[in-house]
């Protein structure tokens, strides 16, 4: 124990276990939108024997090697290969993905109270062991039908709703300002490497263990188990809680950070402060739009590359990751950024973070629809696809911590109300797209990237008008005037931040009242 209290970061420990808790809740959620396409039925292409014919327009289908077979024989062949997959339509596989998002909007906000009087620990700890034991019961419930498989795919999202308001909670009580960009993307990173992982490692499971599908979810399921155990031995709920510490970083994060502990007397929620405040409803709005575009590429990425691209299932997994891959190394690099210019005092925190915002979300709308026209070619389609998603990754040193940002006491409440109401394009996404593409054709997959451009592009607009960077009032009325008064003195700007919690004059000002 020595050992850990002299020689490693304890604030850089939460935040690694936070970004592979984070890792383990995206492969669970996003692992099906690749292995739907080996569960289910393809759509029927060969017109030999009176076999319905879908246009895949100008897309063809690739050839299979061997030659020798008539058309009518392949068919034969093609219809035992896939005769103990699922007949699920369009329709029915965009509410099974949508499901998910039904259970995981209905958490956020008891989470996030939760997780204000529990702490972030345990709250996301349970949230995700639940996930991970309803995950390994996918392949079984999959074959009582779809509608079994829709509600469990609900339950489990009931038990992720908690993951980012509990998060919000630890970085709020571990995080200095200095370090707040860098340690935040980190944690939020974990976004990114799980849809990598998911995509990846779902096509080369499916393709080499033998078992085929079912083996993705036992793994994933059993690897976030690990991690749970692996989670309540080493992250804890604040410094002053953490017997591993040592009382060099305890008294650094006591001095940047200004307190030790979740605040326990904390004012009950400002309801009505937070429902009509400009710069809420703006985080909120672009969050919404920015969820549409991701969660349209989580769900539905892989079913393009499979159905219109027709990438078999290793290239699919592959090719399917390479875009979060970037966007991946974007958000740390924009992070870092970001942090630099905020403390070298460049550009003011609502700056920022409006810049970062228009950027992350207008960007991925155009890359989609590039995608969509540059025909069968699949190097230009995939690197288009990568350059849309590696410019998202400019939203998680921006939209991702702006709730710290407008409310460091209340921000587990505000992150849940945030990303609760984000996730109704999660709800919408998959099944809008099932809808629009009954025939899965390239025209049918622009409509739904048009509307993706469209809806993120206005989200950043309103972002740009009304968002904020700055401290609100109702955060903490007697410490915002003090630090406002602070900050007059220092000739700072009015949004620039000398600590994202209690400054150290503040708490030293409280104690001697006491």
């Amino acid at each position: 124990m020595k050992f850990n209290s002299r020689h490693i970061s304890q604030r850089w420990v939460m935040a690694v276990m936070g970004m592979m808790g984070v890792t383990m809740a995206y492969v669970m959620r996003a692992c099906l939108g690749i292995t739907l396409t080996q569960m289910v039925r393809p759509v029927v292409v060969v017109v030999d024997g009176g076999a319905k014919s879908v246009r895949h327009d100008y897309c063809p289908m690739p050839q299979p090697l061997s030659s020798g077979h008539s058309k009518s024989n392949r068919t034969a062949v093609d219809e035992d290969r896939f005769k103990n997959r699922f007949d699920w339509d369009e329709k029915t596989q965009g509410e099974i993905l949508s499901s998910f998002y039904y259970g995981y909007i209905l958490t956020h906000l008891p989470g996030g109270v939760l997780s204000q009087k529990f702490g972030g620990k345990h709250t996301m700890g349970l949230g995700i062991l639940s996930t991970a034991i309803f995950t390994l019961m996918t392949p079984y419930v999959a074959y009582m039908g779809s509608r079994p498989l829709t509600i469990l795919r609900f339950v489990e999202g009931l038990g992720e709703g908690t993951t980012f308001p509990a998060l919000c909670t630890l970085l709020a009580q571990w995080a200095p300002p200095e370090e707040k960009g860098k340690l935040s993307t980190l944690v939020f990173a974990g976004v990114q490497i799980g849809n990598i992982f998911s995509n990846f490692l779902s096509g080369f499971i499916i393709q080499y263990i033998p078992g085929g599908w079912p083996n993705v979810f036992y793994f994933f399921g059993i690897t976030s188990l690990i991690w749970f155990v692996l989670w309540c031995m080493f992250v804890y709920n604040d410094p002053n809680s953490h017997p591993f510490i040592s009382d060099m970083e305890r008294d650094y994060l006591k001095q940047s950070i200004g307190s030790l502990e979740r605040k326990k007397d904390l004012a009950p929620t400002p309801w009505k402060s937070i429902l009509t405040s400009w710069p809420v409803w703006a985080l909120i709005i672009v969050e919404a739009g920015h969820d549409w575009g991701g969660f349209t590429i989580i769900s539905d990425l892989p079913k393009y590359m499979s159905d219109v691209l027709h990438f078999s299932i290793t290239e699919n997994g592959l090719l399917s990751s390479i875009p979060y891959i970037a966007q991946w190394v974007t958000s740390i690099l924009a992070s870092i950024l970001a942090d630099r210019l905020i403390s070298k005092r460049i550009m003011s925190v609502t700056a920022v973070r409006k810049i970062y915002a228009i950027i992350g979300t207008v960007g991925p709308g155009m890359g989609v629809m590039c995608a969509s026209f540059v025909g069968c070619d699949k190097m230009i389609a995939t690197l288009c696809f990568t350059l849309g998603m590696a410019l998202m990754g400019f939203c998680y040193p921006s939209i991702r911590i702006n709730s710290l940002d407008l409310s460091p006491n209340y921000a587990p409440t505000i992150m849940a109300l945030v990303n609760g109401i984000g996730c109704l394009s999660g709800m919408a996404t998959p099944y809008v797209a099932g809808i629009l593409t009954p025939n899965r054709t390239v025209l049918e997959w622009r409509l739904v990237f048009w509307i993706m451009m469209i809806v993120m592009t206005g989200s950043s607009v309103v972002y740009g008008l009304f968002g904020s960077g700055e401290l609100q009032p109702w955060d903490d009325l007697e410490q915002y005037y003090l630090k406002e008064k602070e900050k007059s003195k220092r000739g700072l700007p009015m949004d620039e931040r000398l600590s994202i919690i209690h400054s150290k004059s503040i708490e030293d000002g409280k104690s001697m009242n006491i």
